[in-house]
């Protein structure tokens, strides 16, 4: 594959995989569960440093290990089963899912937009996938410039909201201190739970670890576009939760899933409505293409190591556009039918306990090759060696615990489909013998 994506096509991938629908949906969540404005920022902003620590640790090992993506991360240091198994979850779980349910939102949005019957709504998403399948297949070039365009297309009406929400001389009061919870919900329980509904909505930054043998300045810009990206995620959705909490009162915005549509009616009048309506589905297209450019790369790369059935086929790109077009066929594939299925929640929910178990073994990953390999150029080093590496796996241990012990079926089903892979390992590497 050319080295062809720049360091701000690298940045809006980033930036494109994470902003989707949550920085919209999930006010309505967190404050349910938290009961106080100050608590609600508080899981925001430590949901990002979780985030941010994560991603400054993996970019050690991005920049430090020529080879392409997370998925090789693991064969490096934990062998090659493991990266299988990541590789595996992510190909028929993660990025089918994300791709399917963000297409789904997309879907019932559109139609919302332009009065269209809701039985509609299916179809509009899978148009979406097929719309955004051609693109990618024009080649990796145009579908990340796209990227970029979109990524800041999508950053307008969220900054419209902020900027209008902060200047808006008719805000209501919404406490930064003291750190207090609402009546009948307990201090633990609310940073637990709204921690991990916030973590959720950064979800999807590991992603462009896949695109290292892709980008122009992997050492650098790889690391850069992690670090940068993150913390502007983060800065993002703590300056548009707190705008949102200024414009309606608590009690109005928990379970609320129409918080930021009512927020910009009273911020900008009528018209309000309809530029959410917009700015989410520009948000939603833009994280559908970032998961699209991504994702189709894992089939890709495990072909490339001869793990799938017809890897000869699987692991090859197009000559002229640098596409693996079977492995972005496989993917959004799967992404059809899980829209046709309909049921994503348990699916993104569970897809969050796989990946995190994922994230946290690459945290982790950076000790142990700090101890095996000293002498290991590494152009990008964590700062605050071992205190950040430990934060992101305290954050990463937090959430599969935390989901074990909330949302134990989910897990389990989460853990089956992972092993699933394990057959098919095992019989390439046999037949490969």
């Amino acid at each position: 594959m050319k080295r062809q994506i720049s360091f701000g096509q690298a940045l809006a991938t980033v930036v494109g995989s994470v902003i989707g629908a949550g920085v919209f949906f999930k006010i309505g969540t967190i404050t349910a569960q938290t009961g106080s404005t100050s608590m609600t920022l508080f899981v925001w902003i430590l949901a990002g440093l979780i985030s941010i620590a994560s991603g400054l640790t993996v970019s050690e090992i991005a920049a430090s290990l020529k080879i392409n993506g997370a998925i090789k991360y693991l064969d490096y240091t934990y062998g090659r089963v493991w990266g299988f198994l990541f590789g595996w979850a992510q190909m028929i779980v993660y990025f089918p899912a994300q791709i399917g349910a963000l297409s789904s939102i997309f879907g019932v949005q559109f139609v919302s937009l332009f009065g269209i019957e809701a039985k509609y709504s299916n179809l509009i998403a899978i148009l979406l996938v097929i719309f955004l399948l051609g693109i990618n297949l024009i080649g990796t070039k145009f579908s990340s410039k796209m990227q970029s365009v979109i990524t800041v297309l999508k950053i307008i009406p969220i900054a419209l909201i902020i900027i209008w929400g902060l200047f808006n001389s008719d805000k209501i009061p919404a406490p930064i201190l003291p750190l207090t919870v609402g009546a009948g919900h307990s201090f633990p329980g609310a940073i637990s739970q709204g921690l991990l509904s916030a973590l959720f909505a950064f979800e999807g930054w590991i992603v462009v670890t896949n695109l290292a043998n892709e980008v122009k300045n992997p050492e650098k810009d790889l690391s850069r576009a992690i670090i940068l990206g993150l913390s502007a995620i983060t800065l993002i959705y703590v300056l548009i939760n707190y705008t949102f909490m200024t414009v309606l009162p608590i009690d109005q915005l928990v379970n609320n899933n129409n918080a930021a549509f009512q927020a910009s009616m009273k911020l900008f009048g009528q018209f309000g409505g309809k530029l959410v309506t917009i700015g989410i589905l520009i948000s939603v297209y833009g994280a559908v293409n970032a998961f699209m450019l991504t994702g189709m790369r894992t089939p890709y790369i495990l072909a490339q190591d001869n793990l799938l059935p017809f890897s000869n086929k699987i692991g090859k790109a197009n000559i002229h556009t640098g596409v693996p077009v079977i492995g972005a066929l496989i993917v959004d594939a799967i992404a059809i039918i899980m829209i046709l299925l309909g049921n994503f929640n348990v699916l993104t929910d569970m897809l969050v306990f796989v990946m995190w178990t994922f994230n946290t073994m690459l945290s982790i990953a950076v000790v142990i090759l700090r101890k095996r390999e000293p002498e290991l150029k590494r152009p990008f080093k964590v700062p605050w060696y071992p205190i950040i590496p430990l934060i992101s796996v305290i954050g990463g241990v937090f959430i599969v615990v935390s989901t074990i012990i909330n949302q134990f079926v989910l897990s389990l089903i989460g853990i089956v489909l992972t092993l699933l892979g394990l057959p098919i390992y095992y019989y390439m590497q046999n037949k490969g013998e």
